[in-house]
């Protein structure tokens, strides 16, 4: 059975209080301890880690980190409006969250292939990731799954499955009541 919303409880957490989350948390990473950030992004090989950042580097990364936060915090503020003011319209809220979801499940899918991509011959030797590049991955899978089973519409309301219904089922019902009324004089 599908839900009256196209913003159930679950997908409300996963994006609107788990995302922001987790992007406020690498924010922090980064802003705390962006060398280890940096140095932890993938294997190392023909030598030990930088011991300090370039200037560019640092600046690349606390502002890579700071839109992962941004983009966290646009999700809890956009869900949270269409939760807040559109709940009595399913088929809007399914319209603006298609809006919000389809470039960030594209951007989930392209996070994960340009990482793939980036680390060359070292892709597919899994012994030698770091903890982060495994959290990375884990976690993106975390958001990634969540939104394609919403763009899939398991567990929430379908405008063109479900508001279709209703509409055929409230016509047929008016139907009914109009015919079985008696008739004026």
């Amino acid at each position: 059975m599908s839900s009256q919303s196209a913003l159930p409880d679950f997908y409300y957490f996963c994006f609107g209080a788990y995302e922001p989350f987790l992007t406020t948390i690498g924010f922090l990473g980064a802003l705390a301890d962006p060398l280890t950030t940096h140095n932890s992004q993938a294997p190392w090989k023909g030598g030990p880690p930088h011991t300090e950042l370039p200037a560019a580097t640092f600046v690349t990364i606390i502002q890579l980190a700071h839109t992962c936060a941004l983009l966290g915090f646009i999700n809890l503020f956009i869900l949270s409006a269409v939760r807040n003011h559109l709940h009595d319209s399913p088929a809007l809220q399914e319209k603006i969250l298609f809006a919000l979801f389809t470039p960030l499940l594209m951007g989930d899918i392209v996070h994960l292939v340009l990482t793939f991509w980036a680390l060359g011959d070292d892709r597919w030797n899994v012994a030698s990731w770091t903890p982060m590049l495994w959290t990375t991955f884990l976690l993106g899978i975390t958001l990634l799954v969540p939104r394609l089973c919403w763009h899939l519409g398991i567990g929430r309301y379908v405008d063109s499955r479900d508001g279709a219904f209703k509409r055929i089922g409230h016509a047929s019902l008016e139907k009914r009541q109009f015919s079985a009324s008696p008739a004026s004089s």
